[in-house]
């Protein structure tokens, strides 16, 4: 009978003891006895594996690029983060100077609004029919209830903002919403919220799909309004962000990028290393283009890159196309596959508490940029 191994030679696999000598390092037990804090936890588990690992090297990047002085930080928020009560985490983030620019959607930060003003959200029950939900005035968010009344609450606010605006200055997502914080600042200065926390600390905050929002539809009624008054519309254009944005990251050394979910905000905030690549090959030096790459990036986000959408794109993807220093280069990231409201207070809370064991977050470089650009020369 014919032998399948004859004339096959014989491979042993090599029994070695010198782990570290191959650059290995061993992955420990979560020891619950031995955690007193978030930031005990976040550590312990930067020693384990799967998930765990990812949410504690989570943490090691964000206070990496909190505590680089050179490094301004953009947060990315997609999602409806605010309906799920996550809108103080980001004042947190503001407020303690771990970020120095926001990109959201315009829903994100409307509903965050309504919290802002003092509003509540309310639980959806199991059994609750969405035909009648509708009928009594409430939208659903998941789990989640948002009255009509409060969107009518902002509206008018809106209103009462824009029929203070002057209608010969165009309209960015940028400036109106340093419109909205000071509204919050004058006249709800009890209550804390995200684009009150980022007036008073003066981080831009940047709304890419400006019209898919509440706040993007109120603009167009209050513009329906002039036209029938026979008034002039508010002019709105969005490349005033565009412009704005890309001024301000190219002035500092190092970007990071905190990111939650994906969605336009994360790539308009990804893409202005291309943008301003572009400007160069197209315009040459006169164009005042030049190379943006972010050396930092922790993304929590639960889509996985098998389905094929962008936001489970990674950050070795993004490196291709010029968006992100290569690891090899000194480029840190990590990438948490969880529901955000889970794994985001707990890499936030972890983070604070280290950072206040150091010393606190370094004095950050603010990202002022111009709305119109105009030429150097």
């Amino acid at each position: 009978m014919h032998d399948p191994n004859e004339g096959t030679p014989c491979i042993q696999r090599k029994l070695s003891h010198a782990e570290k000598d191959d650059g290995l390092e061993p992955v420990v037990p979560l020891d619950l006895d031995a955690v007193g804090s978030f930031d005990d936890l976040a550590q312990a588990m930067s020693r384990t594996a799967f998930g765990g690992r990812q949410l504690g090297e989570a943490v090691d990047v964000l206070v990496q690029m909190a505590r680089d002085p050179n490094c301004a930080v953009v947060l990315t928020l997609s999602g409806a983060m605010t309906v799920a009560k996550m809108g103080l985490v980001i004042c947190e983030m503001v407020d303690k100077g771990l970020v120095q620019a926001i990109v959201s959607t315009g829903a994100l930060m409307a509903h965050g609004f309504v919290e802002a003003t003092g509003l509540a959200h309310y639980k959806y029950r199991d059994g609750m029919n969405d035909a009648e939900l509708y009928e009594k005035g409430y939208n659903r968010v998941y789990d989640t209830l948002e009255p009509e009344s409060n969107l009518e609450h902002v509206e008018n606010i809106l209103k009462h903002v824009l029929e203070g605006w002057d209608p010969t200055q165009t309209l960015s997502s940028r400036r109106l919403n340093v419109e909205l914080g000071k509204y919050l600042v004058q006249h709800h200065p009890t209550v804390r919220g995200v684009l009150k926390s980022a007036y008073e600390r003066g981080v831009p905050v940047f709304v890419p799909a400006f019209s898919d929002s509440e706040i993007g539809l109120g603009l167009g009624i209050f513009n329906r309004q002039q036209v029938l008054q026979g008034k002039a519309r508010i002019a709105f254009d969005p490349f005033l962000d565009l412009e704005h944005f890309s001024s301000a990251v190219a002035s500092v050394p190092r970007l990071g990028i905190f990111t939650i979910g994906g969605g336009v905000p994360r790539n308009w905030a990804q893409q202005v290393g291309p943008y301003l690549e572009l400007l160069t090959r197209h315009l040459g030096p006169d164009g005042e283009g030049g190379t943006v790459r972010y050396q930092y990036g922790v993304r929590i986000c639960p889509e996985p890159v098998h389905w094929g959408g962008l936001s489970g794109c990674t950050y070795s993807e993004g490196v291709s196309w010029g968006k992100f220093v290569p690891p090899e280069h000194g480029g840190r990231f990590a990438e948490v596959l969880s529901d955000a409201t889970i794994a985001w207070p707990l890499v936030i809370k972890a983070a604070l508490q280290r950072l206040e064991k150091l010393g606190g977050a370094a004095s950050k470089p603010k990202l002022a940029g111009n709305d119109l650009w105009v030429p150097s020369k």
